[in-house]
Formats: structure tokens, C-alpha cells, sequence
């Protein structure tokens, strides 16, 4: 999964994608590079991040999805939002999954939304909000808090008469976790399998690896595509990267030797 982030203040690449040019090329690398989906967020999920209005966040992903759709008529695409108004124009407009970080706590509306256009959805953990999600995280026992978190959303999400084939979950690194946390939970990640459900992975560029390897956010590639690698041979379904090249590349490379006789 390539991330197109149409946002001025994105910890990663804010501001770097609000052209449509800019758009255009980065979507191409992207599917060259061997992207299967992309996801494209307008409002910033990155620590101590303030919310958008609904209508900017439209304004932001509306014409990325034009943009993408020109290009590309068939390629899945998901809406990163926890909006459920952004995530109805975002499908009309040719979104295909809703990827929500609240796990469909913030927008009573956004299940409703997700039923009736028969949509995928990724439910994310996350502790508290972005903008409060940092201020000291603590956990009993991190694996199973998120497990049962997620195993809750699931069976929330399926009463309410969304297919259970349709739901994704994401362990949510980065938000509200500290650096062991983060490390534990990569550790255990075939735990999460256990919920019977795809598995996404949104490790690329995170501050945990800046911290451990003393990287500034630019620099993080090489290690994201590691951690991509590890987290392929742990059940994971779908990697969430800046850089689909790199990823696709030790992806492909640690295939290749497992296979080897």
C-alpha cells in the first residue's frame, strides 16, 4: 500500500503532494514501483496533530482521487479518514476502503457509510486522539490490550451488519505507543492473526525507528523496508510504506531466498 498524503503538515511528506503534477508523478512511481493499493489521507494522524474541517479534508483528497482515477481506473484505493462524509464523497468519487485510525469510534455515521457501499474497512487502534495519543501510553500487556481492542471493534462493527469479510485490523504502531511497545508488538505480530482477519502494517518512516537508529524521517527508508521484509514472513497482508520501491525490493529478495532449495 503507497501513501499519498495531500496534507501541508504530515510528519513525512506535508505539503508535498497538493499539486496536481506532483500528484500525477507520485502516483506513477508508485504503480511502477509496484504498488497494489494506494492510500491517500488529507488530514494529519501524525502525534500531537490538530484536526481539519470536514470541507478541507474534501478539498485535499477530492481531486488526489480524480487525479489517481485518471490514471488508473481499476487500482484499489483507499480513503484515510475518520470522517464519515469525506469517506461517502471520497467512494463516490471513486474511493474503494474506508481506512479509519478510530477504528470506527469518532464518526457514529462512518459504519453506516461503509455498509452501504459495500466497502472494505481497516480498523486501526488507537490510544485516545492524535493530538493526545503520545502523553505517556501505558499498557498491562500491549499485545492483548490491542487484540481485545480489535477483537471488540470486530464484533461492534459485524452487529451493526458490516461483513466480517470486509474488515481489515491494523495494530496502530506509532499511535499512543511508546518504542518497546512498538517493538513488542512487532515482535508478536502473528498474535493478531489470531482475530481472522487481512493484516496491515503502518511502520514506514515512524518515529520508533528514528529514536532507535538515530535517523531524521528522510533517512528511514532502508529500515522501513527491513522491518517490511520481517513483518511479510509474520503473516502480514498489506504494508503501508512512503517508499513502495525499497519495500517491494526486500519483500521480494527475503521470498526469494526462503524459496531457495
Amino acid at each position: 500500500m503507497g501513501i499519498l498524503n495531500v496534507t501541508p503538515d504530515s510528519f513525512s511528506d506535508g505539503g508535498r503532494y497538493t499539486r496536481e503534477e506532483s500528484l500525477s508523478a507520485q502516483v506513477k512511481t508508485m504503480l511502477d514501483n509496484g504498488a497494489d493499493l494506494i492510500d491517500v489521507g488529507g488530514e494529519s494522524t501524525r502525534p500531537y496533530a490538530e484536526p481539519v474541517s470536514e470541507e478541507e479534508e474534501l478539498r485535499r483528497v477530492l481531486p488526489a482521487l480524480a487525479c489517481i482515477r485518471a490514471l488508473h481506473r481499476s487500482l484499489p484505493v483507499s480513503i484515510d479518514t475518520t470522517k464519515a462524509e469525506v469517506a461517502r464523497q471520497a467512494l463516490t468519487a471513486g474511493a474503494d476502503i474506508i481506512n479509519d485510525v478510530s477504528g470506527l469510534r469518532f464518526d457514529p455515521e462512518m459504519v453506516r457509510i461503509a455498509i452501504a457501499h459495500e466497502a472494505p474497512v481497516i480498523l486501526m487502534h488507537m490510544r485516545k486522539t492524535p493530538k493526545d495519543m503520545q502523553d505517556e501510553p501505558v499498557y498491562d500487556d500491549v499485545v492483548r490490550e490491542i487484540t481485545d481492542f480489535l477483537a471488540e471493534r470486530i464484533s461492534w462493527a459485524t452487529e451493526q451488519g458490516l461483513d466480517r469479510q470486509r474488515i481489515i485490523v491494523d495494530p496502530g504502531l506509532g499511535f499512543g505507543k511508546t518504542v518497546t511497545h512498538n517493538l513488542t508488538i512487532l515482535k508478536h505480530l502473528r498474535a493478531f492473526k489470531k482475530l481472522g482477519c487481512p493484516l496491515l502494517v503502518g511502520h514506514s518512516r515512524k518515529g520508533f525507528i528514528g529514536k532507535l537508529l538515530g535517523l531524521e524521517t528522510q533517512d528511514r527508508d532502508p529500515a522501513t523496508a527491513m522491518i517490511s521484509s520481517y513483518c511479510a514472513t509474520q503473516g502480514a497482508d498489506i504494508l503501508r510504506v512512503h517508499d513502495v520501491k525499497k519495500t517491494a525490493q526486500a519483500v521480494r529478495l527475503h521470498e526469494a531466498i526462503l524459496q531457495a532449495p
